[in-house]
């Protein structure tokens, strides 16, 4: 590919958006062209506008840190130099929806690491490798909002990308009641230990709205499309705790899950070595290549050890055992801030662009 599509981050200057531009800085497919932020960085460049609040290794992107940061909120300045954006605003949710919309209106899809859109039925809210058959969607949300090629796509919630990507190799054992207890890192709140002194040495018992998404996102995610939107799976039922840790990345979940048809160790063993789906399949940039990786060692995955498996990709797994209460029980993790933020969302553009739905304007 010769001619790389021209994309916008909206949101830049934040945790979300500093990984958008480093994951995209030598990208063999899209090129950043526009960084977009509120408008008290309008006008900035990139370098000042982010200034000491680069939180990532390596340093801003040599050519990411010499564009003009512009206002997110001008929508048709933007869309004029892009062929489409990732949305990472920290915007309150009826605002965000909005601006979404009017980039979506403006002919220039926007693929969200955001919450506004996880529940309009018909966009599609995507782990890749799971349901990218939920596309289809796409022409039924086009032609409500009366576009020919803008739409919007999500991300689901960050809490859900270790736990579901394992569990969906086992649906045809059908899982019926799971209990899930996450462990998340303190990125995922956009913070740092600098500037969340509280955090070290201490764990939160408590994160606003997760619970609700842990337990409700993975039905989407799981649905089918049904008459232009998407219908949410009915099972299975799914409690969640969300706790706060003091992580800098990585978030860890412990998973206890029951089965119409309990399958055996070494089945379950075998439909996760063999997880893999359509980004694997099509060798996109950024699909971890293996999906799912299950370490056989009692002390792993561990988080700083574990979390940068496929670039941050790949999900982990380990601790597959027997339970008293559930069948079996098991450990998960994943890279909240690359698999669970920016990296999703770059694999999902990938993806949607390998289909046909993101091109050059």
């Amino acid at each position: 590919m010769t001619t790389k599509l021209k994309v916008g981050v909206l949101g830049a200057t934040g945790m979300v958006g500093q990984r958008f531009v480093s994951l995209l800085a030598n990208h063999p497919w899209f090129e950043v062209v526009v960084v977009g932020a509120s408008p008290s960085s309008a006008g900035k460049s990139y370098a000042e506008a982010v200034g000491g609040r680069w939180s990532l290794p390596g340093g801003i992107p040599a050519a990411a840190s010499k564009l003009t940061v512009v206002d997110a909120s001008d929508v048709q300045k933007v869309a004029g130099q892009v062929d489409f954006v990732f949305c990472a605003v920290d915007m309150p949710k009826d605002a965000t929806a909005k601006l979404e919309e009017d980039y979506a209106k403006a002919e220039t899809p926007v693929v969200s690491n955001n919450s506004a859109h996880r529940w309009t039925s018909d966009v599609p809210m995507f782990i890749p490798e799971i349901n990218d058959g939920h596309v289809a969607v796409i022409d039924a949300q086009r032609r409500r909002l009366g576009t020919k090629r803008g739409f919007i796509t999500v991300k689901p919630n960050c809490s859900i990308q270790s736990y579901v990507p394992a569990l969906h190799p086992l649906k045809a054992f059908g899982p019926t009641k799971l209990a899930v207890c996450t462990y998340q890192a303190i990125s995922g709140a956009g913070k740092t230990f600098e500037s969340w002194p509280e955090m070290v040495d201490n764990v939160i018992p408590f994160i606003k709205g997760e619970e609700e998404k842990s337990e409700q996102e993975p039905l989407k995610i799981w649905g089918q499309v049904v008459d232009g939107r998407i219908v949410a799976a009915s099972s299975p039922t799914i409690t969640a705790q969300c706790i706060r840790v003091p992580v800098s990345d990585g978030h860890m979940a412990a998973v206890f899950v029951a089965f119409e048809k309990k399958p055996t160790k070494e089945q379950i063993l075998e439909a996760w070595r063999a997880a893999s789906g359509k980004p694997q399949q099509l060798k996109l940039p950024s699909a971890p290549t293996p999906f799912l990786t299950y370490f056989e060692d009692d002390a792993r995955p561990q988080t700083k050890l574990d979390r940068d498996v496929g670039n941050g990709q790949g999900i982990s797994i380990g601790r597959l055992r027997t339970d008293a209460v559930f069948d079996w029980r098991f450990v998960a993790l994943s890279h909240n801030t690359v698999r669970g933020a920016a990296g999703g969302a770059v694999l999902t553009a990938e993806l949607l662009k390998a289909e046909g739905w993101l091109s050059a304007k």
